[in-house]
């Protein structure tokens, strides 16, 4: 613990020539007296940090304590600061080596480039949880990183449908989606995918994997999620709508591939822009709930089923508009 507290204010030094003690307590999370104990115990195994008095000095390093990495462009540098992801890697339990090699990388650039993480930060920022959702980390997430890492073998307690379930696998690497975090693992002569929420235990063993280093992680989830979307999209349905109709069922479908099957498969639009186009959905009623967002600018054809449905939300929603003896309700904030 104090080692690495001893290379960081070291690596603090090189970054940023000059320190006063209040400031590197503050960047350590130490006190000052802890920060005066830490230099006197650098100074005697040979590091030469230098205390520079008055209302204007602090610690700092003699000339040429330091290693610089040459030949970086500043777009390179800049990138480097972008790669760290500090979102996901403080889920996984890797904050502190994320930012302990940033401050390593950090020490090593020239000053000319040292204002390469501020330019990214400012810039670019991760917020990889989608809208609504919790964005705390499952609690077994950290564990389960450090077996990726490690290439150990684990046993997994999760929860399928109201029953738990056990199995021995061996994890290939983990997949955060849409803020949901995925494992991947080889279960005998196949991979397959669980969600980490759904993780109720993990005991790490002592047996490590034998790595297929051709398999590629990335071009497997690909595969996976199209092929998971493809399943879940079992029935099809026949609409017609017209130009603002197909403009926005592009939000309503569950894959950006299904809406350039419907543009591929669409008919011939008519007179008023209208085309008749093949949806593939998961369901009826899910169907019908996504087609009631298009209101009038969709026409249910096929199956009977769905259109029987979407003429009685009409004619019920006509009904409730058309009546005159219902009062209309008092709008908020009216007087």
């Amino acid at each position: 613990m104090r080692a690495s507290r001893l290379i960081s204010l070291v690596l603090l030094l090189q970054s940023r020539e000059t320190m006063t003690a209040g400031e590197l307590a503050r960047e350590l999370e130490v006190s000052e007296r802890t920060v005066y104990r830490d230099v006197l115990a650098l100074s005697a195994a040979g590091v030469p940090v230098y205390a520079d008095r008055g209302r204007a000095g602090g610690y700092r390093l003699l000339g040429g304590y330091r290693t610089r990495l040459t030949g970086l462009s500043r777009d390179e540098a800049e990138a480097l600061f972008l790669a760290g992801l500090p979102g996901p890697a403080g889920d996984m339990g890797l904050a502190d080596a994320v930012a302990a090699a940033e401050l390593k990388v950090l020490a090593a650039l020239p000053p000319s480039l040292r204002d390469a993480p501020a330019r990214a930060g400012r810039r670019f920022h991760l917020d990889a949880p989608g809208w609504f959702r919790e964005t705390a980390p499952p609690p077994v997430l950290t564990e389960l990183a450090r077996a990726v890492w490690r290439d150990l073998v684990v046993e997994l307690r999760y929860r399928r449908g109201d029953r738990e379930v056990t199995r021995q696998v061996e994890p290939y690497g983990l997949v955060l989606k849409s803020g949901v975090w995925y494992l991947v693992a080889r279960v005998g002569d196949g991979h397959r995918t669980y969600r980490v929420d759904r993780v109720t235990g993990v005991e790490v063993g002592g047996a490590t994997i034998d790595r297929d280093e051709d398999f590629d992680l990335a071009a497997y989830w690909r595969e996976q999620a199209g092929a998971f979307l493809r399943t879940m999209l079992r029935a099809e349905v026949t609409v017609r709508v017209g130009p603002t109709g197909l403009r926005q069922l592009r939000h309503l479908v569950d894959a950006p591939f299904v809406y350039e099957e419907v543009l591929a498969t669409a008919g011939h639009p008519d007179e008023q822009g209208w085309v008749v186009v093949r949806l593939p959905v998961e369901s009826v009623p899910v169907a019908y709930s996504q087609l009631l967002a298009l209101g009038p600018e969709v026409e249910a054809l096929d199956p009977p089923e769905l259109r029987a449905r979407m003429a009685d939300a009409a004619r019920r929603a006509a009904a409730r508009y058309d009546d005159p003896a219902r009062p209309s309700p008092p709008v908020s904030g009216s007087r």
